[in-house]
């Protein structure tokens, strides 16, 4: 789903590292503000991480918003620009926790697209991938008897991971 997928993609990205040539900061940065909107990120904070979660900043901002570049070619590991509260809900699912803490709505846009390897299963690991068209979420609590589809679509919005305590809207398109 986003770039927090790295800790359980470890091994792919070292694999791909280890084949691929080092990326310029540039070419990551690029990649990294192709996620959000330009009102977004004109000011975001462009921060890669590694295989272990570790952030290095690439460009400081000052709106509170934060993109990453994601690594090309591993499932789940997509560009994303992320809000301070997406950021800890993304954090929480890193650790495993039960349910997210974050304390207010978190807003993420991947308006580049990106993968997955479940829509029901936010631990998920292998299986087959679902590719994601350009979409925003709204990372908080969503009931699954709301009345809105919980299977991806191309269009219009669903629930993503309905039924855990990770269930999130995905409004697919670009705002």
């Amino acid at each position: 789903m986003f770039a927090f997928r790295l800790t359980l993609a470890g091994t792919a990205l070292l694999a791909m590292t280890a084949a691929a040539p080092a990326e310029a900061p540039a070419q990551k940065i690029a990649r990294a503000l192709s996620a959000g909107p330009p009102s977004i990120t004109a000011h975001a904070t462009v921060a890669d991480m590694d295989d272990k979660g570790k952030m290095t900043v690439l460009r400081k901002g000052t709106n509170g918003w934060t993109c990453i570049p994601g690594h090309p070619g591993v499932v789940g590991d997509d560009a994303m620009c992320a809000d301070a509260a997406t950021m800890q809900w993304g954090a929480d699912w890193a650790a495993h926790k039960a349910k997210p803490t974050n304390t207010k709505p978190g807003i993420a846009y991947m308006l580049a697209g990106g993968t997955d390897w479940s829509a029901t299963d936010p631990f998920a690991t292998k299986g087959t991938p679902i590719k994601e068209p350009p979409h925003w979420m709204v990372m908080w609590p969503v009931p699954k008897d709301s009345g809105l589809p919980t299977t991806p679509k191309d269009t219009g919005t669903w629930i993503m991971y309905a039924g855990t305590p990770y269930a999130h809207l995905m409004i697919n398109g670009k705002p």
